[in-house]
Formats: C-alpha cells, sequence, structure tokens
C-alpha cells in the first residue's frame, strides 16, 4: 500500500510560519480532544497518534527542518537513497511503533523518538506528551521562565551566588497533563492538566552584571526550558555606578582643601590611601584606575572617580571667625574678579 504524504500542520491546524508557542498550544488543545480517556469514538486512537506524530516534528527544531525541505516530494528523496532513507542512512525502527511509516521513513535515521526522552529499547507511552509542555526533554524543549533578582551593587562587582524559588506550570503527577484519570476529570488538577509548582534553583550571577541585564540559566525553566534572570541592581549608600565606573563624593573641610591632606578612601575591594593635594578646590574629581566595575569578558575594570566636596561647619566659634577674618584680610584677591565687594 502507497504511503501517503502528512501534513502536519493540517493535522495541527497551523500554518506553516507558526511560533513553537503556537505549535505548542495547538498540540495541547488536540491532545486533550482525542484522547482515549476522554473522547470516544473508532478513530480516536488514530487521531491522537496522528497529533502527536505531528508535534513531535513541528517541536523539533532538526526534523521540522527536514520535514519542511522535503515536503510532498519526501519520496522522490526517500527512494534515491540507498536502502529507501534519506542520506543512505541504515535505520533500524525498534520503538517507532506509535509513529506512522511516514514518519519512520524520513525520519528513522534522525533516532525516531529521540525528542521523546527515549533510548534504544526504550518503549514510547504517547499519554507521557500529554505533560510534554513542561516536563523536560518529552514532548520538546519546555518553556522558559523569567524572574527577578534585585543584587547588592558589591555583589555585581565580585559576583554572588543566589538560592530562590519561583512557581512554575507543571504537569499534574497524577493524570500526567490528560486532566483525565479513568475516562473522569483528575481530582488533583481538577481536570485542567497543570499545577503550579516551586522550583529551587542556585544560580552564579557574573561579575559586573548591570541592572537590565539577563542572565540565562540553561535547563532551569519549566520542562526544561530555560531561566531568564532579570538583574536590577540595588542603589548604594556610598557609590553611583557609571557605566564601568564608580562615582563617589567625598567631603573635606576648608584647611584640608588649602593645605592637602591624605584620606583614607573607600572602594569595593577595600579602603585605600589617596593623596589631596594643596589648593584643591570643591568639585575636582581624582581617578582611581582599576577600582571600578569588572568589564565584560575579562577586559579590566573601570575606575573609580573621587570627587572632593569642601565642607563648611553650620557654626563658626569666634576663634575660628577671626582666623577667618584674617585670612580674609590677607587675601585682598578674590575668583570673582571685580564682583567682590567688601
Amino acid at each position: 500500500m502507497a504511503v501517503e504524504f502528512k501534513d502536519y500542520y493540517r493535522i495541527l491546524g497551523v500554518p506553516k510560519d507558526a511560533d513553537a508557542k503556537a505549535i505548542k498550544s495547538a498540540y495541547r488543545k488536540l491532545a486533550r480532544k482525542y484522547h482515549p480517556d476522554v473522547a470516544k469514538g473508532k478513530d480516536v486512537g488514530e487521531r491522537f497518534r496522528e497529533v502527536t506524530e505531528a508535534y513531535e516534528v513541528l517541536s523539533d527544531p532538526e526534523k521540522r527542518k527536514r520535514y519542511d525541505t522535503l515536503g510532498p516530494d519526501w519520496q522522490r528523496y526517500a527512494q534515491a537513497a540507498p536502502g529507501g532513507q534519506p542520506g543512505g542512512a541504515r535505520v533500524e525502527y525498534g520503538d517507532l511503533g506509535n509513529f506512522s511509516e511516514f514518519f519512520r521513513t524520513i525520519f528513522g535515521d534522525l533516532g525516531g523518538a529521540r525528542g521523546a526522552g527515549a533510548g534504544p529499547g526504550r518503549r514510547i507511552d504517547v499519554e507521557d506528551w500529554l505533560g510534554g509542555f513542561t516536563s523536560g526533554g518529552r514532548g520538546g524543549r519546555g518553556q522558559d521562565v523569567q524572574a527577578n533578582v534585585t543584587i547588592t551593587l558589591e555583589e555585581a562587582y565580585g559576583g554572588a551566588r543566589k538560592s530562590f524559588e519561583f512557581e512554575v506550570e507543571e504537569a499534574c503527577p497524577t493524570c500526567h497533563g490528560s486532566g483525565n484519570v479513568g475516562g473522569k476529570p483528575c481530582a488533583t488538577c481538577h481536570g485542567s492538566g497543570w499545577q503550579r509548582g516551586r522550583h529551587q534553583v542556585d544560580v552564579k550571577i557574573p561579575a559586573g552584571v548591570r541592572t537590565g541585564q539577563k542572565v540565562r540559566v540553561s535547563g532551569e525553566g519549566t520542562g526544561g526550558g530555560d531561566l531568564y534572570l532579570m538583574v536590577a541592581v540595588a542603589p548604594h549608600t556610598q557609590f553611583e555606578r557609571r557605566g564601568d565606573d564608580i562615582q563617589l563624593s567625598v567631603p573635606i573641610t576648608a584647611p584640608e582643601a588649602a593645605l592637602g591632606v591624605t584620606l583614607e578612601i573607600p572602594t569595593l575591594r577595600g579602603k585605600v590611601s589617596m593623596k589631596i593635594p594643596p589648593a584643591t578646590s570643591s568639585g575636582r574629581t581624582f581617578r582611581l584606575p582599576g577600582y571600578g566595575m569588572p568589564k565584560p569578558r575579562g577586559a579590566g575594570h573601570g575606575n573609580q572617580l573621587v570627587t572632593v566636596r569642601i565642607v563648611m561647619p553650620a557654626d563658626l566659634r569666634p576663634e575660628e571667625r577671626e582666623l577667618y577674618d584674617r585670612l580674609k584680610a590677607l587675601r585682598s584677591d578674590s575668583p570673582r574678579g571685580g564682583y567682590a565687594q567688601g
């Protein structure tokens, strides 16, 4: 009997340019509709197998590419290869019994049920595909999960390891995502096939990360998808980040600005000694090379920029006022030039 071309897009009811999300949604709807525990009729089993087979192909990028390439002309390519297989690969069908002859002919050399997590000699249970969206490595790659994480500037500087929990949608462990047990709605998930679960993950946040960046953690999402952490670096009480540089404002007194002083300056690497030269004006900025944030791909560090700010006392003691009067008399010149008034 001739083997007919199977239009997997038509079977799932999706267009040829459908994305992974649309394909997954269509499969989930149809799989529940035609599951033998739910639907009645002589063609239910065959329809369910077709839907499962279509999803197996269209959810796997490698198989979908081959399917789209061969298309309705698949027989010519299959017959042209030795042994009737594309590329001449030798195929032992083994545990591919749940799939059609059309599937086995053009996909057998890809390992058949590889996407379903089945190894040699292991039977594929097509009912497991109902939980394949989130159970990991069965019906597809799974779903990506996004979570937010807030870290300190110190953690962004040196990197940090964070352990936290987040909610994921996963297949019901009782009905394996079908929503039914023995033809009745599952009591655990109330027929939805899904339930909320808690997932704990330990993540290494790389050094130098910035607010708004995403950190990808492979395989820690739902059902083998990826986890994406949206990073926010909390404001610091002393430091301000500007790109790869760290800005710090340091108060000094007028005598220190006039005569010079050596200060202990805080940095993200600990305190360092920095000399403020005599006659330093308020607002002058000094640079500490290499004391900023780590740059991407190990390209060194930014700088720490230290801006001095002259702070005057709120109330002058009589002896201080006398000294300032004497200093004023000694310095008749003014930076304001003609704007100076007695």
